[in-house]
């Protein structure tokens, strides 16, 4: 399980160490490879163990395509998604085009959610973030999914 905000600065030539504290793991589950997709809700990017997204691209493509909607999911998630190769020091290249979407230049934050972290650039993260933080204080009343769980 990835979990925790990790600050990572993106080399000249685009690559992004893992940490050290989850390479191990990504080595042990699928040899170090990784998918990164977009998100079609933030400027952000998905990145998932292989066997992960194998298991949500099975899901996407088995979506009707005569449906417009689902098929432009299909375009937008499979259309971008790009393997990743972890190399022999835990770096991992992100390809131009998904830098580009996510308007990441060199400083990013890698954000753990459980089985895939999200990539965002540290400045629009740290906005979103306090944003977010913003909202949730005016809020008066938790979704419904959430009223059972205990914090």
């Amino acid at each position: 399980m990835f979990r925790g905000n990790n600050p990572i600065n993106l080399d000249a030539k685009g690559r992004m160490a893992i940490p050290a504290r989850y390479r191990d793991a990504l080595s042990a589950d699928c040899n170090g490879c990784l998918v990164a997709t977009i998100d079609i809700h933030d400027k952000c990017l998905f990145i998932y163990p292989l066997p992960e997204w194998e298991k949500i691209e099975a899901q996407i493509s088995a979506l009707p395509t005569f449906n417009p909607s689902t098929r432009r999911l299909q375009r937008l998630l499979i259309g971008h998604a790009r393997e990743l190769e972890m190399d022999g020091n835990g770096r991992v290249l992100i390809p131009p085009e998904l830098r580009s979407y996510a308007q990441i230049d060199r400083k990013t934050m890698l954000v753990g959610q459980g089985r895939r972290f999200e990539l965002w650039d540290l400045d629009s993260w740290n906005g979103h973030r306090e944003t977010w933080l913003e909202e949730a204080a005016g809020e008066l009343s938790i979704p419904d999914e959430m009223q059972s769980l205990s914090l």
